[in-house]
């Protein structure tokens, strides 16, 4: 590959693993690994094995898509950015590209390593703030640059010390636009009743005034290395913008597909619990990006990640229907089509269906009555509260046995 000027170096972990570019001329984007790549550790995803075959793609490829950021943070960069550098995909990774989610980093070519800022916040710090809204654009100002992370909603990645010890931690920080108001305490109890259902989640948090919700990374280990971790989009060779073109039956076959036979039977339960808590919720955005797997690196074992990213968005677009389709329709499906839907697509046995099904709508129940308590001492929440609350028993209804 001739190496011009925009030229990226693609890292796995802290190996080099090749070079990405766009060839003009072609009009596609090539990456080629390094010819001293070591596989499996340099391979940059579970759907790219280290070749000598460089990888051509019409579009970015989908595992270097995955983490460009969108909506307002990335509106953020292009306004620092655009004027010295530009604005397109390449640059957006080079300047993101210390910092991303999963195994993955950037940098230009002749650089020796990707460029690393490390600063740090307090935890307590960032959940006690009277004015999180200044707070956040604060944040933005300062980690925007850092935060190699997709999604609509207003979000930056940072380093902060956890509650109590002098550990450091990363987190992603996300706020909310004026369509969506009091979208953190929405994910926030969204999110309490799948640890409720006791589904995979990751640490996380609501800041005192209900303006911040905060996510401890689960792509990091113990001691702070990436993880490898790919969203579903990717695994399935889509682009960012095809999030939404897709069934939850082929996700059913793409976990199938590459995670591990030892952690297949578990993906699968909580795939199906995940999809069970978005009808009950009203998640309505449950799309391929919010689904992923996570692995030490490639040839090691492979899990479904966590959950994350669950809202009720019928609290703001009360028509709102799911993200995916389901044996060909977009709607809130009965019990029955669940039902069928985990004993064909993901060989659950009956009685464990409905044992997900209970322990699903138990807790949403239950966390009912943690977000009645929140409107009362946060007013403010009263009226998305309510719109939540009214999605839940409707949700829960049409799936509980009467």
């Amino acid at each position: 590959m001739t190496i011009t000027p925009h030229t990226l170096a693609v890292w796995a972990d802290d190996q080099r693993a090749g070079l990405l570019d766009r060839s003009i001329d072609q009009h596609q984007y090539v990456f080629a690994y390094d010819p001293a790549a070591e596989s499996p550790s340099a391979q940059v995803s579970l759907t790219m094995p280290v070749r000598l075959e460089s990888w051509a793609s019409r579009d970015l490829h989908p595992i270097f898509q995955m983490n460009l950021p969108e909506g307002a943070l990335l509106e953020a960069i292009r306004r620092t950015v655009s004027k010295l550098i530009g604005e397109d995909d390449l640059t957006i990774l080079r300047v993101t590209g210390g910092n991303q989610v999963g195994r993955n980093r950037f940098s230009l070519a002749a650089d020796p390593a990707p460029g690393i800022v490390e600063t740090k916040e307090s935890l307590d710090e960032l959940l006690s703030y009277p004015d999180t809204e200044e707070l956040f654009n604060d944040l933005v100002a300062k980690y925007a640059l850092r935060s190699g992370v997709s999604g609509v909603q207003p979000k930056v990645m940072l380093d902060a010390t956890e509650r109590g010890t002098a550990a450091v931690g990363g987190y992603i920080v996300k706020s909310w636009g004026s369509e969506y108001p009091q979208l953190a305490a929405n994910e926030f109890f969204c999110m309490t009743a799948a640890k409720r259902a006791g589904l995979s989640v990751p640490e996380f948090h609501l800041s005192e005034n209900g303006g911040l919700f905060v996510m401890k990374r689960f792509d990091l280990g113990e001691r702070g290395e990436p993880l490898g971790f790919e969203d579903i989009c990717s695994l399935q060779a889509l682009a960012t913008t095809r999030k939404y073109s897709s069934t939850y039956e082929r996700v059913a076959r793409t976990i199938k597909d590459f995670v591990s036979p030892a952690a297949l039977l578990v993906a699968r339960e909580q795939f199906f619990a995940s999809l069970v808590l978005s009808c009950m919720v009203r998640n309505g955005d449950a799309h391929l990006k919010n689904f992923g797997v996570l692995y030490d690196r490639p040839g090691q074992l492979v899990q479904l990640a966590p959950v994350y990213d669950v809202v009720t968005t019928t609290a703001y677009i009360p028509k709102d229907v799911p993200a995916l389709s389901l044996f060909g329709t977009k709607k809130w499906w009965s019990r029955r089509a669940l039902e069928r839907f985990a004993v064909s697509h993901l060989s659950l046995p009956v009685g464990r269906v409905g044992q997900i099904l209970e322990k699903v709508a138990e807790a949403v129940t239950d966390t009912r009555g943690i977000v009645s308590a929140y409107m009362v001492e946060h007013p403010e929440y009263r009226e998305v509260g309510n719109l939540q609350l009214a999605s839940w028993e409707v949700g829960v209804a049409n799936l509980v046995l009467i």
